[in-house]
């Protein structure tokens, strides 16, 4: 079920500030994102942490089930763990 316009704004919110922290701390996360819409807002937060830094942080597909945003030089890292 899709969310709404509310609940979206608020989702990208959320992982915006979690997964902004994150990066910061360590230069990438792994997320899970299962369907094509998660994969879009995963890909929109990269975009606007980027902005907010005005620093790149790129994001590519792991696998079929999860995303990884990272800085330059922390995307041959392997991912330890999904963050829950």
């Amino acid at each position: 079920m899709p969310l709404t316009a509310e609940e979206e704004q608020r989702a990208r919110a959320v992982l915006f500030s979690d997964l902004r922290n994150i990066v910061a701390e360590r230069g990438w996360v792994r997320f899970p994102a299962y369907s094509p819409e998660e994969r879009r807002r995963l890909v929109d937060v990269a975009h606007r942490i980027s902005a907010h830094w005005g620093q790149e942080v790129f994001i590519e597909a792991e696998d079929q089930c999860a995303m990884k945003l990272y800085l330059a030089g922390h995307g041959s890292q392997p991912a330890n763990a999904l963050l829950s």
